[in-house]
Order: C-alpha cells, then sequence, then structure tokens
C-alpha cells in the first residue's frame, strides 16, 4: 500500500469519524416535533414585521444538541453550531450569532416552564409514567462570577458548595415530571407542596416517596387527600414525644381512616423504589443539571430547565427506539 492510499484513508476515517460524532444526536429528532414553540408569542415577529432569521424549534435542537455534547454557554454553544453538520442536522439554514443564541436563551426564559410542561405530556402520552413518583432535591453548582448564587451546604455530600438547588419530582425511566429552581438544595415546605402539586397534575400515582426531609403533615395530608399513599421517614426530631412508628402515613392512615391498613413490609418495600429518584437526577446531571455556567438566576433557571427538557426528550427517544438498559442514550 502506498503512503498517498494510507494518507487518503486516514483522511477518510476522520472524516467519518467526525461526522459520526456531529451526527451523534440526529436520533434525538426523529421522533418529536417542536413546531409547538411557535405558539408562544414571545417568539412572535417584531412589531414592524422582522421575521427571525433562525426558528425557534431549530434553535431549541441547537441547545439541545450542544447539551447533550457537554457544551453549555452562550459563546460555545454558538461555536459548537458554527460547524456545518451540526447546525444543518439541527434544522438551521446558516450558523446563528452569538446575538442570536443569547436572544433566544432570553426569550426561552418567558417559556421554559410550559416548554418543561410540554414535553412531560408527549412521554405520559408514550405510557412511560408508573404508578410511583419520587420526590427530592439535589445541588446545582454554579460558576464564581454568578453573583446571584450562594454558598450552601450539601448533607448528603458533607460539604458545602456555590450554587443553586433543584428540587424534582420523577417517575418511570428517569423521568422528570416536576420541578423547581431553588436558592439551595433544601427545598422549603411552600416548594415542596408546589412541586408536588405540579406532579399530581400530570397524573394520579399509587405511591408518592420522600426522605425525611417530607415529614411534613400538610404534604401527607394532601396526597392522602388526592388518593395517594406518601411515604417518608418519621422524624423523631420533629418531636419531644415521639411516636412508635417508621414512616409519617402509619400515624396519618389513623388519623384517616379506621378501616386502611399498610403493612410494615409493604411501605419498606415500596420506599426501597425510592432509588429511582437518584437515578433520575444523575441522569439529568449528565444533561446538563449539574453545573450551570450562566450569569444570574434567571438565565441559570433556564439552562437548569433546558437540562431537564434533554432528559425528557432522551427518554422519548429510548423508548421510541426500543433501547434496552445500558443501550441508552443517556
Amino acid at each position: 500500500m502506498s503512503n498517498t492510499t494510507a494518507t487518503l484513508q486516514d483522511v477518510g476515517s476522520v472524516n467519518d469519524f467526525l461526522n459520526a460524532a456531529a451526527t451523534e444526536t440526529v436520533p434525538l429528532f426523529e421522533h418529536l416535533e417542536f413546531e409547538f414553540l411557535l405558539e408562544y408569542d414571545v417568539f412572535a415577529p417584531s412589531g414592524r414585521g422582522r421575521t427571525r432569521v433562525h426558528e425557534p424549534p431549530d434553535l431549541f435542537r441547537g441547545f439541545l444538541h450542544c447539551y447533550y455534547k457537554d457544551v453549555y454557554g452562550t459563546r460555545p454553544v454558538t461555536r459548537e453550531l458554527q460547524h456545518s453538520l451540526v447546525w444543518y442536522y439541527c434544522g438551521l439554514d446558516k450558523p446563528p450569532s452569538r446575538d442570536t443564541v443569547d436572544r433566544f436563551l432570553t426569550d426561552l426564559e418567558h417559556v421554559i416552564d410550559d416548554v418543561f410542561k410540554r414535553l412531560v405530556e408527549q412521554a405520559a402520552c408514550r405510557g412511560l409514567l408508573d404508578s410511583t413518583y419520587s420526590i427530592d432535591s439535589t445541588h446545582i453548582e454554579a460558576v464564581q462570577y454568578n453573583d446571584a448564587a450562594s454558598w450552601n451546604y450539601d448533607p448528603t455530600a458533607e460539604e458545602h458548595y456555590y450554587g443553586f438547588g433543584c428540587t424534582i419530582v420523577s417517575t418511570g425511566p428517569k423521568i422528570p415530571i416536576a420541578a423547581e429552581f431553588t436558592q439551595s438544595k433544601q427545598a422549603d415546605q411552600e416548594t415542596a407542596m408546589r412541586v408536588t402539586c405540579d406532579a399530581l397534575a400530570v397524573d394520579t400515582p399509587i405511591w408518592m416517596l420522600g426522605d425525611s426531609a417530607y415529614d411534613i403533615l400538610d404534604w401527607h395530608d394532601h396526597l392522602l387527600a388526592a388518593g395517594v399513599v406518601p411515604i417518608a421517614p418519621y422524624n423523631p426530631r420533629n418531636t419531644d414525644d415521639p411516636l412508635d412508628i417508621e414512616y409519617r402515613v402509619e400515624d396519618r392512615i389513623t388519623e384517616h381512616s379506621e378501616e386502611v391498613l399498610l403493612k410494615q413490609s409493604i411501605l419498606d418495600e415500596t420506599y426501597n423504589h425510592r432509588i429511582g429518584v437518584e437515578r433520575t437526577n444523575d441522569a439529568v446531571k449528565d444533561c446538563g443539571l449539574g453545573h450551570v455556567r450562566a450569569r444570574g438566576r434567571v438565565h441559570a433557571r433556564t439552562e437548569v430547565f433546558v437540562a431537564l427538557c434533554l432528559r425528557l426528550v432522551v427518554a422519548i427517544t429510548n423508548y421510541e427506539r426500543g433501547n434496552e438498559p445500558g443501550c441508552e442514550m443517556l
């Protein structure tokens, strides 16, 4: 074999490698349409009739691609979308400018909650939700120049971190169905109740699992009234006269009904499924939730919800492609 032939083959293999890397995220766009983004007024043409050079669905695909490839921030995203195969497969007619990328992210802030809900609905329509929901909070690290972030303590890791928090309700194959961005990892009762209500608005499960931080009377009573059995470990530190129970629901069921009985073994077995929310947290962090690069609270929150959206898109794609555990995209 001549040196010339070998060189040409090397060039071909490099190009094939680059093509494969650029099109790895194409499956994310095969099973979901993002045209609903055109319905939002924030993306409408200006009063003078000036249209956008790039359509919102295409830019959203661009962000999903970048987050999947661990590319975050308007500058890095703009650079990534300069590659011809990338912007082409995202549906763009040409590479967007940094101003365009920044403007889209700013506009997306106004509707990102609804975009997330629309994707949750898509997952629900495919039957990806199951009868057990889990709620948990996780930490989100921020860059030091984000003045809106603060130093917080993560009791799980037993260390301090600079950033924010996020409370997530998940179900099924690592699917987030409700979430809220918080100033710190430890969410207050109001946030817990709001995220729980958002999750129940999607569908009504049989079980709702939470750690001892959710040993909250209002949380338990609200779920029981909705026909959901809450399971959270009883926290004896909340009282000077602790009850002889493992889970708060044991006491609340006694208050609500004399006919309902739940065996300890059933509560224990069901609570073991709570590990699912931790896997969801890890999966969403793989999608970019773990470390936000944006400045300010609003931009940071938007980045977090884009990461949540990406996790939903990946889960739906895995389902549509029939991927087995271990062969998933993320």
